[in-house]
């Protein structure tokens, strides 16, 4: 039989590519300025600080996860293309507020904060693409259309330091319209890009993007966001309940794997600075180089991956992928003797903290063992003394973090992948608009907190304690996988319907 034409198949694939589209601009906004906030936030207002950034890094999340519970609930009784639309728009219109958040005279940091906060909040668009793409797709379609859809937020995620680091060769200054108050200078010109993509996506948007639904065999329903209907009255009758106990398994799974990505890209550009005396522009030139190598990297897997999961499985690559985070991390740790370089400035201005003299001061006492540094333009870099660990923790060796860096982008798309996969098939033919809501309040809670435990155990501790939590993290999740194994399984198969 006939399930549809020709015609309705294409649209309805173009229109979710429309959606592939969005979510990888929606990731591309969150980490196109990841390098170069720590940096940016610095030169427009010295008081702030590294616990901060790991607020300005989480108000992106917050914004999300505050907006995509009410765009989900727009979507449900209007046109999709209306909260798409909206959304994208103030994104557009927040990046530019960050391209402007130099102007003013005080409370710099305050600006960027609402400019990411606001960002998040456009971003929260993903809980109606996610829907849509659960109701547009048939049983056969929806895994592979979950798996392209996490692999674009994905490869978003990896590849916005890409776009971050072809802005660096406009330097610091950059050029000056003073009849706009605008700076274009490596800060600013990559979120007025991520503006101009998001225009791009509202025309594609306009242009290209129709509602459609299909049941589980693929045959069209009416579009429901267009005559008022509830949207999911079509399967409220499919006959077994899903498993919670997998649902809630792997939004703890999906919130660790988050977590720690998370951290990832907010450590990099400061404990670059503090352990290989990177100077700003310096930092974010060789970590964007380092994540472009990544983002080459992870295509690979997401191209790997999907074949390798007919033959074994997609449970045990999300177990390969957890142990290979794992590994990234613990290879972070400082094992060595020799310390970080210490900013000369801190030392020259006698800002060492007082609180431990016998403690504090005992390595000057061996200035051989401690250089100290700076650099040609009289910027202070090195690791800054009044982060008391660096007086006493080892450096981690360039080697260390380029091991680790490789694994962790390794892990992180594998595991990416796999959750969004096995959510999916747990959840079976159930209207799955709810669900994934909490995956993305799951991501968008793990964002919020990543940046801000690893913001606040890094200044305060270092990077042992921060590295050694995070390991500790990932093993409870690995614990935590083998508990529910055998659970996570298609919904079908549970029920019999079909094979695993």
């Amino acid at each position: 039989d006939v399930v549809e034409t020709q015609e309705h198949y294409k649209s309805r694939w173009r229109s979710i590519w429309i959606m592939y589209l969005t979510m990888f601009l929606s990731s591309v906004g969150f980490s196109i300025v990841i390098m170069s906030v720590w940096p940016y936030l610095q030169k427009i207002d010295p008081t702030a600080d590294a616990s901060f950034l790991g607020w300005i890094i989480a108000s992106y999340s917050i914004g999300q996860m505050v907006a995509s519970p009410l765009f989900g609930l727009w979507s449900n009784y209007r046109p999709r293309r209306e909260p798409l639309v909206i959304s994208t728009a103030i994104s557009v219109a927040a990046n530019c507020l960050y391209a402007y958040v130099h102007v003013p005279h005080s409370h710099n940091k305050y600006y960027m904060l609402t400019a990411r906060a606001l960002v998040g909040f456009g971003a929260g668009n993903v809980a109606v693409v996610r829907s849509y793409i659960a109701g547009a797709t048939s049983l056969t379609e929806r895994t592979s259309a979950m798996a392209n859809t996490s692999a674009c937020q994905a490869i978003g995620f990896i590849l916005g330091p890409v776009f971050q680091t072809c802005f660096t060769l406009i330097g610091e200054e950059g050029v000056t319209w003073r009849f706009l108050c605008l700076q274009l200078n490596m800060y600013t010109a990559p979120v007025l890009f991520g503006a101009l993509l998001g225009v791009v996506n509202i025309i594609l948007i306009f242009a290209i993007f129709r509602e459609h639904r299909v049941d589980d065999m693929g045959r069209q329903y009416k579009s429901v966001n267009s005559d008022g209907e509830g949207s999911d009255v079509l399967d409220q009758n499919a006959e077994g309940s899903i498993d919670h106990v997998a649902v809630i398994a792997l939004n703890i799974l999906f919130f660790v794997i988050l977590f720690v990505f998370a951290v990832f890209e907010t450590i990099a550009t400061p404990l670059t600075m503090d352990m290989y005396s990177w100077s700003r522009k310096e930092a974010v030139f060789y970590n964007g180089i380092i994540l472009s190598v990544i983002g080459i990297e992870s295509v690979i897997v997401f191209m790997v991956v999907k074949t390798l999961s007919k033959k074994t499985g997609e449970r045990a690559i999300l177990h390969a992928g957890l142990l290979t985070v794992l590994v990234g991390f613990f290879i972070l740790l400082p094992w060595g003797k020799k310390l970080p370089n210490i900013q000369w400035q801190e030392i020259k201005n006698n800002s060492i903290p007082r609180t431990a003299p016998s403690e504090m001061l005992a390595p000057f006492w061996n200035l051989p063992e401690l250089q100290l540094s700076s650099n040609h333009t009289g910027e202070p870099v090195g690791c800054p003394v009044t982060q008391s660990w660096c007086l006493n923790t080892p450096m981690i060796y360039l080697a260390q973090y380029i091991s680790s860096d490789v694994l962790i982008g390794l892990g992180y798309p594998v595991c990416n992948v796999m959750s969004y996969t096995l959510y999916s098939k747990v959840l079976g033919p159930k209207p799955q608009g709810v669900y994934m809501g909490w995956l993305t309040a799951s991501g968008s809670g793990a964002r919020i907190l990543g940046p801000v435990f690893v913001s606040q155990i890094y200044t305060h501790l270092g990077p042992r304690w921060a590295f050694s939590l995070i390991c500790g993290v990932v093993v409870v999740s690995l614990l935590l996988l083998e508990i529910v194994y055998k659970r996570l399984i298609a919904f079908s198969v549970r029920y019999g319907r079909m094979q695993e």
